[in-house]
């Protein structure tokens, strides 16, 4: 089985979106098919700004450390708008990390970009590297839109352009969920939401189920609730040993 032949409609995998190596680890030993990395996640950790292209080296490094992990699942990589207006750059910078996917957005610095570039950017990154799965993402309800139709017409644009799958995130009606998934021929990717399990997204046809940033964020909420357990006099609460995290160090086997 390949990457790509995990994004079956109607019977959507969970890609959860580590931040680090150890992360990545951590979750590669649960029964996940594939790792992914959480853009938001990654820039954070390093001081930085989601969606503002100052993560590219980061990025680029953490790629290089899940595939030298030999974590033994397939990795894709959020990569923001691709970090550059230039498609030959953004190609260029694909082509050299090594993932078997990536997820690359149509906004950056909390606006959209035209998608007649977006779509260029698609075609150069899958010209010079076929091999990787390409997830194009429209931020048309991510930034606070409402207009379905805007959306299915970038990503219909995304999809001439050669892309492998389809992200829209912020979308969260069950009609525009399924809308895009009939409207567009490619798998559709979505965010996890409470309001909508795995099982009704199956039905509405949706071929993969993103965490995002949820555990970056839900890690850092358990974090300050220890500190401040400590701080107040409450029980601290569970946390993994020191053995488990010291033996994330080790190689996870493969999934049989």
């Amino acid at each position: 089985m390949t990457f790509t032949d995990l994004h079956r409609p109607g019977r959507p995998f969970v890609l959860p979106n580590a931040w680090d190596a150890a992360s990545a680890r951590l979750l590669a030993r649960q029964d996940f098919p594939a790792i992914g990395t959480t853009s938001l996640g990654v820039a954070a950790a390093h001081g930085l700004a989601d969606a503002s292209r100052s993560a590219r080296e980061a990025t680029a490094r953490l790629a290089r450390d899940l595939v030298g992990a030999r974590l033994g699942r397939y990795v894709t990589v959020d990569i923001e708008d691709g970090f550059s207006d230039d498609p030959a750059a953004v190609a260029e910078f694909v082509a050299g990390l090594g993932v078997d996917g990536v997820n690359i957005e149509d906004g950056t610095r909390g606006r959209l970009i035209d998608p007649a570039l977006a779509a260029r950017k698609i075609s150069a990154v899958k010209e010079a590297a076929p091999g990787v799965f390409v997830n194009a993402r429209t931020d048309v309800h991510w930034l606070g839109g409402t207009d379905l139709h805007a959306a299915l017409a970038r990503l219909a644009a995304y999809a001439e352009a050669g892309a492998d799958g389809v992200f829209a995130p912020g979308v969260s009606d069950p009609g525009d969920i399924e809308a895009i998934a009939v409207e567009i021929a490619l798998p559709l990717n979505v965010l996890a939401a409470p309001a909508l399990d795995r099982r009704r997204l199956a039905d509405l046809g949706v071929a993969r189920i993103s965490t995002g940033s949820l555990l970056y964020r839900a890690a850092l909420g358990s974090a300050l609730d220890a500190a401040l357990a400590v701080r107040d006099g409450r029980p601290a609460p569970g946390a993994l040993s020191y053995a488990d995290v010291q033996s994330l160090a080790g190689d996870v086997p493969p999934v049989e």
